[in-house]
């Protein structure tokens, strides 16, 4: 699958929103900076409590049950957003869209360009490559973008190499354990 540059940021965005969730005004802010939000001049209390919805509906979206509910919560989330589909050019980036209204807080920016990002998805018939991860204790959201679709893991690193490391541990003491038995 194609994604352009910023389908894949929003994306992204979205993705360690729902990971992250930013809980206060510094956490927001370096969130922001973190993913080159530009439009935000002001962050105040009230953007905490507005990025927190966002990030909930977003967790609603992955957590859909059909591509019909993903939809609906998809399109309610862009008509709240008032997206305006703008040519932008900046930082180095050739002309691209974004879907947020200029001088758009940092929730409608967020909601306008990862709603239509997970719209993208939709659309090409990706829905699927939306996940969580299959840690136990994790649960992390993720976006599958392996050619095979075979991710299972919000971090191969972390969580994958910690589930494959006690799969094989267990391995080993089931033969540990048969060759003690065998050896009586």
């Amino acid at each position: 699958m194609q994604i352009n540059h910023d389908t894949k940021t929003a994306l992204d965005s979205v993705v360690d929103l729902l990971n992250t969730g930013p809980q206060d005004l510094a956490e927001l802010r370096a969130f922001t900076e973190r993913h080159g939000i530009i439009t935000v001049e002001a962050l105040r209390e009230r953007d905490v409590a507005a990025v927190r919805s966002i990030r909930e509906r977003f967790g609603r979206i992955f957590d859909a049950a059909s591509t019909g509910e993903a939809a609906r919560l998809i399109n309610e989330l862009v008509a709240e957003a008032g997206t305006t589909p703008q040519l932008s050019e900046h930082d180095g980036y050739d002309w691209h869209v974004h879907y947020f209204a200029p001088g758009a807080a940092v929730a409608e920016n967020l909601a306008a360009d990862g709603a239509m990002a997970l719209a993208f998805l939709l659309v090409a018939g990706e829905r699927d490559r939306l996940r969580r991860c299959n840690a136990p204790d994790c649960g992390h959201a993720f976006v599958d973008l392996s050619r095979n679709r075979s991710r299972r893991y919000c971090d191969g690193r972390t969580c994958g190499n910690r589930l494959h490391v006690a799969a094989y541990r267990a391995r080993r003491r089931g033969a540990e354990a048969e060759d003690s038995g065998a050896a009586v």
